[in-house]
């Protein structure tokens, strides 16, 4: 009896999910429009699972594809950054050699100036280790005709005079080391003074004059100062600077004052090098008023020869 109920009650139960289910694939049929429950139950699982691996797979190859473009970028920024060194490099070698350029420009037009001297070009290759060329050494020596005390040039004017020579190098002082005294004087009025070497005063780009005397002319700054025609080792005319300062000494019989060098010493790379000394050019003058002497000395003269003939 029991199992009768059971089965009487499955047959229902059956039926009734059966009926359920034709309800429910009814009411699908009708709500997507004759499209089958098939094709309704795929759109809410296999076709969001085929979406969803396609995604993967458009996402692989994009990351493929964005992978191989950063290696080609990686690439392609290493050629970029070798022709950016390249030409950095490029431009480095140009600025400098129009740098040198420059000064070489600025060399030739000195030598232009003082045309009237036998001059040779040096680098300097070494200083004192100080951030002034307050003494230094070139690469010409007595084989280039390079003597001591032959004076120097640069930038716009005087550097300073040789006091040692070698074959191959010379050493320089610079007028503006601390042992260094030039006679000068002022180019309009020609009164002489005497420029002392200070590097105090060279760290505010500076030389000081002393011992001119306070006279009627007239000097004010910007007045050119050269070296004298009395200086025992320079030749006279060499451009030293322009004067800055001036004023009268407590003994109210001379002037004073301070220079601005026309040479940059903190940056010498080339200078210019007089090979004729003071002392060549004053034995050079001894020797032509010896010649003259000579020349022009008195003859003895001649006795009369008496007139008349045979």
């Amino acid at each position: 009896m029991k199992n009768k109920n059971q089965s009487s009650f499955s047959s229902k139960y059956w039926l009734i999910i059966i009926s359920v289910l034709s309800v429910i694939l009814l009411g699908i049929e009708r709500f997507t429009d004759g499209g089958g429950p098939l094709r309704f139950i795929a759109s809410y699982t296999v076709i969001p699972m085929q979406e969803g691996i396609s995604y993967v797979g458009r996402f692989m190859s994009d990351l493929s594809d964005n992978f191989e473009t950063l290696e080609d970028m990686k690439k392609e920024n290493k050629k970029l950054q070798a022709k950016v060194d390249e030409l950095t490099i490029d431009n480095t070698r140009l600025r400098k050699e129009q740098y040198e350029l420059d000064r070489l420009r600025e060399l030739y037009k000195l030598d232009e100036n003082y045309s009237d001297y036998e001059k040779i070009g040096a680098h300097v290759v070494a200083n004192n280790g100080s951030n002034w060329f307050t003494d230094f050494t070139i690469d010409k020596g007595s084989q280039d005709g390079v003597q001591v005390d032959s004076n120097v040039l640069a930038g716009s004017g005087l550097v300073g005079i040789v006091i040692e020579v070698g074959p191959t190098y010379s050493r320089v002082r610079s007028i503006v080391d601390d042992a260094s005294n030039v006679s000068a004087m002022m180019l309009s009025t020609s009164d002489t003074c005497m420029v002392r070497g200070d590097l105090k005063l060279m760290a505010d780009g500076r030389l000081r004059f002393e011992k001119l005397p306070n006279n009627d002319n007239q000097i004010e700054a910007g007045e050119q100062v050269v070296t004298s025609h009395v200086s025992p080792r320079f030749l006279q005319g060499l451009f030293i600077g322009y004067v800055s300062e001036i004023e009268v000494d407590a003994n109210n019989l001379t002037r004073s004052g301070y220079i601005t060098p026309a040479v940059d010493f903190s940056k010498l790379q080339e200078v210019l090098v007089i090979t004729t000394t003071k002392q060549n050019m004053l034995d050079a003058d001894n020797s032509q008023e010896d010649n003259k002497e000579d020349t022009s000395e008195p003859q003895e003269p001649q006795e009369p020869q008496e007139e008349g003939g045979e």
